[in-house]
């Protein structure tokens, strides 16, 4: 009991927040993000594949052989008290209704170190 309560009271929990989604809506996400105040992400353009699959796709390519959408992942690096607005954010905008839309993730980060001065912590992104 007295373990939990020293955890809740801990300031710096970090989540990691990765999310997959269209491509197109990429430029949206990002500006609406921005508009909040979230202004700290990496992207990564990849193709991927799982219940979901583009139906202009006819095959596959050389380094896919399986059929597979074009995705855009997002992560960020986000105080635990801001990650479920920040996938509200993400959700609303990103959200067409329909098969492929996307995908949020939000995990726990145990520790982030900045490697040119081996700072640690939730300052290394704050």
């Amino acid at each position: 009991m007295c373990v939990l309560a020293i955890i809740n009271r801990n300031l710096n929990i970090m989540k990691l927040l990765k999310v997959l989604i269209r491509p197109i809506l990429l430029e949206e996400i990002y500006k609406e993000l921005r508009h909040h105040g979230v202004i700290g992400m990496t992207v990564f353009k990849g193709e991927g594949t799982g219940r979901y699959i583009d139906p202009n796709k006819q095959h596959g390519s050389l380094d896919f052989p399986a059929m597979h959408a074009e995705l855009i992942k997002i992560e960020i690096a986000a105080h635990d008290k801001d990650a479920s607005r920040i996938a509200d954010i993400i959700q609303k905008k990103a959200s067409t209704g329909t098969e492929g839309d996307g995908i949020i993730f939000i995990s726990s980060i145990d520790e982030a170190i900045r490697i040119k001065d081996g700072t640690r912590g939730p300052s290394v992104f704050f």
